[in-house]
């Protein structure tokens, strides 16, 4: 027998309709909202969409990802409806509904961190929780001292003109079900809130609000405040870091800016080396006897 999607009183389902009804407005940047049981990856979907012509603006919600994708093409699933998985689809190499120009594609690589600084407001509004950015796509929650990751993003570029971000989050996961140990959720981080639905709701309308703002000013992003308020929640900033760099080879130093681009700027022996793609280690300080 088939379990009832209500058979988690915990975790109840996502409310579609009242979700579209919220979000999908007269105005709005988002177009149309679904929500679906299972799927593999709501990036690949949205993506295969992307390519059938769908307009900028759409949200596809998952209650339960198989074969979620993060960076570096890391694979990751938690139990159904214990999260946010979702993905958009933004045009910015399109001009807007509203007349607003092409974004130039150099400035495309923004958008996760724009996406970074959208969610952690969200989660601080509405659920009280605050929310720390690990350079280029962590969520970071401190826990009993102790900075744990509790969702990533995941930007992927589709045709000339489009790019699709996913967004995952770990609202109700408990601590045997938590993927490693260095992951949290929510709910264990102590947050006012765990009701998934006015939590999309916010993520969605500050993604609507940074991306506005981000277009008008042509993707600049000290012209839309998104470089200073990215720098201004990164933990990242001011710490000794390991970037393990694709390809292999490493860079170790002290992050000490992000530049302009959106790359994250270590200083080491060798000077200040920007760095554009990579998997970030925060190095824990030695301990002095």
């Amino acid at each position: 027998m088939t379990p009832s999607r209500w058979s988690d009183l915990e975790r109840p389902p996502l409310n579609a309709a009242a979700l579209r009804r919220a979000v999908v407005t007269p105005g709005a940047l988002w177009t149309s909202l679904d929500v679906v049981e299972a799927t593999g990856s709501t990036n690949s979907d949205l993506a295969a969409r992307a390519a059938r012509g769908e307009p900028e603006g759409a949200v596809l919600v998952a209650e339960e990802q198989t074969a979620g994708r993060g960076r570096l093409d890391r694979r990751w699933s938690a139990p159904a409806r214990s999260g946010l998985f979702f993905s958009v689809l933004l045009r910015p190499g399109a001009a807007s509904s509203s007349g607003t120009a092409p974004v130039p594609v150099h400035r495309w690589g923004w958008l996760p961190l724009l996406a970074g600084v959208a969610t952690a407001t969200a989660l601080s509004r509405a659920a009280g929780v605050d929310t720390a950015l690990k350079w280029p796509n962590d969520l970071l929650i401190t826990v009993a001292g102790e900075e744990r990751k509790a969702g990533g993003i995941l930007a992927e570029r589709t045709g000339a003109d489009g790019v699709v971000i996913g967004i995952g989050l770990n609202v109700s996961l408990k601590a045997e079900e938590l993927p490693v140990p260095t992951a949290t959720s929510l709910a264990l981080a102590g947050a006012g809130g765990t009701d998934r639905d006015p939590l999309l709701r916010a993520v969605l309308r500050a993604l609507d609000e940074w991306y506005r703002t981000w277009r008008a000013a042509g993707g600049d992003p000290v012209g839309s405040r998104l470089l200073q308020t990215y720098a201004a929640g990164c933990a990242t900033l001011g710490r000794q870091v390991r970037a393990e760099l694709p390809g292999g080879g490493e860079l170790a130093g002290t992050a000490v800016a992000v530049d302009g681009d959106g790359r994250l700027v270590i200083a080491g022996p060798y000077g200040e080396q920007a760095v554009a793609a990579g998997d970030v280690i925060h190095m824990r300080p030695e301990r002095r006897e």
